[in-house]
């Protein structure tokens, strides 16, 4: 049997983060959604249901019996335990929308299901990118204890101050932590392999930095914040969440954000988070193809994956930024920023094609990971239609 991922309700609503991946691949708490539910449902090998473009690059299902889930939701036990026990033809329902069955995949239709419970305890989904940075640390709490149950932390050296409770600390072989301040009182810390905190860096959790990844000197670091593998931060930031595989290195603050891979922030960039008169913020939204009002007080930047920004760049509270987009205009570049922006502003020039094939082959390479035909058609794909 396989596990199969499932976009169809979701993969639109959280744009421009899925343009290039499918909604399982999303990053919040320590693990990416897919990663999660392989540690849950012990399946080593997953595949998913998402656009056509896609495809190339994230498996397709083979046509066998497999279990189908909706992946961005934190099982409670009880729920979990309901998904493990399906048997073929069963269905598991919350709201009215399918969140799991066991079915053929070789003839997918609901004329396979036989039999459909509803779901009556509440159920903590992610509807939105907001959902990221809103739940994170729930989503680390969940993680943290799917991790690190029955296992021993690495210890903390001597040179680091600490405060809290030594439970809601661990840490993975290799990582490094020097004269630094680390607070577990106010939330879990979870670091990662071969990761590190430079000197004079202050965590106040919930926080999780993952494998290789790097907190630089004197970063001031308040939860809930999830910095994913291979990338670095410093300055201030409070309650973002980065896929991986990008830099916020510098001075700077940015707040209750998604950064997806490949992105960079220059020194000194900064995200509004919360608007002059307090006032909700709206954002972006790809679906309604308009602006809504998120409902939130405090919303800083989200932003696609392979997008760069300039040295001094100040974002709006509530921009969204597409994929691929390069911001280095002067001004207050607008609350949506196209893909493939050639400076930011509105009406502003496409990033060339080849440009940016070349810039991400780049990018990728210093991190050891191949620029593939499949992620140059992707690029391609969202460079054509949207």
């Amino acid at each position: 049997m396989q596990l199969v991922f499932s976009d169809a309700q979701f993969w639109e609503d959280f744009l421009p983060l899925t343009f290039t991946r499918p909604v399982a691949e999303m990053r919040c708490g320590i693990l990416t959604f897919s990663e999660r539910w392989q540690k849950l449902l012990g399946f080593s090998e997953v595949s998913f249901l998402t656009e056509d473009y896609l495809q190339e690059k994230f498996r397709k299902p083979e046509l066998k019996e497999s279990l189908f889930i909706v992946p961005n939701f934190l099982p409670s036990e009880n729920l979990l335990n309901q998904i493990k026990e399906l048997q073929y033809g069963e269905a598991l329902v919350y709201k009215d929308e399918l969140l799991a069955v066991r079915i053929n995949m070789d003839n997918f239709s609901l004329s396979q299901i036989n039999k459909m419970t509803d779901i009556e305890e509440e159920v903590l989904f992610f509807n939105q990118p907001t959902d990221l940075f809103t739940f994170n640390e729930k989503a680390i709490d969940f993680d943290f204890e799917l991790l690190t149950k029955d296992r021993t932390s690495a210890p903390l050296s001597k040179t680091n101050g600490f405060l809290g409770d030594e439970k809601d600390l661990f840490i993975e072989e290799g990582a490094v932590i020097e004269f630094s301040t680390l607070n577990t009182k106010t939330g879990k810390i979870y670091i990662g392999k071969n990761a590190e905190v430079m000197e004079g860096c202050n965590l106040r959790g919930p926080i999780a930095l993952c494998e290789e990844s790097k907190f630089n000197l004197g970063a001031k670091i308040y939860g809930a914040t999830t910095v994913g593998p291979h990338s670095k931060v410093g300055g201030e930031v409070n309650n973002i969440v980065i896929f991986g595989y990008s830099n916020k290195g510098h001075d700077g603050f940015v707040g209750n954000s998604v950064i997806g891979e490949w992105c960079n922030l220059g020194a000194d960039t900064n995200s509004s988070n919360l608007k002059n008169n307090y006032a909700q913020v709206k954002l972006w939204n790809y679906k309604a193809k308009k602006f809504l009002n998120t409902g939130l007080q405090f919303v800083g930047l989200i932003m696609g994956d392979h997008s760069k920004a300039a040295i001094n760049t100040q974002f709006n509270t509530g921009t969204v930024v597409g994929i691929a987009a390069n911001i280095f205009k002067s001004g207050f570049p607008p609350n949506l920023i196209d893909n493939f922006s050639w400076g930011g502003m509105k009406g502003d020039e496409k990033f060339k094609l080849e440009k940016a094939y070349e810039v991400a082959e780049l990018a990728m390479g210093r991190r050891k990971v191949p620029f593939t035909k499949e992620d140059r058609n992707i690029l391609k794909y969202i460079y054509n239609e949207f």
